[in-house]
C-alpha cells in the first residue's frame, strides 16, 4: 500500500458509498472526484448529472468545473438549467444528491453561504447556494462529504443554506413539503455518520483504520454519539489510488 493525503482517504471513501446504476447529482469539490472514481472503479454504470445540464457524463479526466465542456462531449443528453431543475430535480427524479459542505450541524443542516453571525460583514463569504437547496429538498438522499473539524462540525450552522432535517423534531422535512429523505451519510476523512431516523440527529457509525473515537469526538462541535457497534472502514487499494491519482493528471 502507497501513502496517501487525507483528502484521496476521504475521496475513496466517499466514492464506496455511491451505488451502480443510480442517479447522482455531483455537487462542485469534492463530491465530483469521488462520483468519477466511483464510475470508474465499482460503479461503471452510475449516471452523472450535473446543474450545467449534462445527464449521463462520462468524463475521462476530473472535470475543471460542472461547466467543463468534456461533460458535455461525454453525456448521454444535455438539457437547460431551468429544465434541469424544473423536471428532474423538483419532481424527484434523482437518486442521490452528492453535496459537500463548509459548516454541517448534528441534523444535517448545510451551509455554503457565510461564516459569522453578521450577514452582511460575515467572517467569510463562502460561494453561495447554487442548485444545493434544490438538491437537498428533492433528491431521494443526500450524502454529504467533508473533512470533520469543529469548525466544520458545528452545534448550530451559521446560516442554512441547504436545510437537512432542520431542529430535529420528527416530520420537519414533511412539515415543509421536502420530497426527499434528506441528508442520510456524512462521509469524513475520519470515517461515516448515518442519520439516526429516530432522533434525525448523526451519529458516527464507522471509523477509518487507525481513527480513535476520541479523535472523532474532538473534531466535532457537538457531544458526538457513536452507534453500539462500529465499522472499521478499509484503506483505500491501490487500483482507487491510482485511478484518482489519473483523473487529476
Amino acid at each position: 500500500m502507497s501513502d496517501f493525503a487525507p483528502d484521496e482517504l476521504l475521496t475513496v471513501a466517499a466514492s464506496r458509498v455511491l451505488t451502480d446504476g443510480t442517479t447522482t447529482f455531483v455537487g462542485i469539490g469534492p463530491p465530483g472526484a469521488a462520483a468519477n472514481l466511483a464510475q470508474r472503479t465499482h460503479a461503471p454504470n452510475l449516471i452523472l448529472v450535473y446543474e450545467s445540464g449534462a445527464i449521463g457524463a462520462k468524463p475521462d479526466r476530473l472535470p475543471l468545473s460542472i461547466g467543463d465542456g468534456i461533460l458535455g462531449e461525454t453525456a448521454d443528453a444535455v438539457v437547460t438549467v431551468p429544465e434541469m431543475f424544473n423536471y428532474w430535480v423538483q419532481p424527484g427524479r434523482i437518486d442521490v444528491g452528492f453535496l459537500g459542505a463548509a459548516q454541517i450541524d448534528r441534523f444535517g443542516n448545510i451551509n455554503t453561504t457565510v461564516v459569522g453571525d453578521d450577514y452582511a460583514h460575515p467572517k467569510v463569504r463562502l460561494p453561495g447556494a447554487g442548485g444545493a437547496p434544490e438538491i437537498a429538498a428533492n433528491c431521494g438522499e443526500v450524502i454529504v462529504i467533508l473533512r470533520q473539524s469543529t469548525r466544520a462540525f458545528v452545534e448550530q450552522v451559521d446560516f442554512v443554506t441547504s436545510v437537512g432535517h432542520g431542529d430535529g423534531s420528527p416530520g420537519y422535512r414533511e412539515r415543509l413539503g421536502l420530497r426527499g429523505r434528506g441528508p442520510t451519510k456524512i462521509i469524513t476523512d475520519l470515517g461515516m455518520l448515518e442519520v439516526d431516523d429516530a432522533t434525525n440527529e448523526f451519529v458516527m457509525v464507522a471509523l477509518h483504520e487507525g481513527v480513535t473515537r476520541e479523535q472523532a469526538s474532538e473534531a466535532t462541535g457537538w457531544p458526538l454519539r457513536f452507534a453500539d457497534e462500529i465499522q472499521t472502514l478499509a484503506l483505500p487499494t491501490e487500483e482507487e489510488l491510482q485511478t484518482l491519482r489519473a483523473l487529476k493528471a
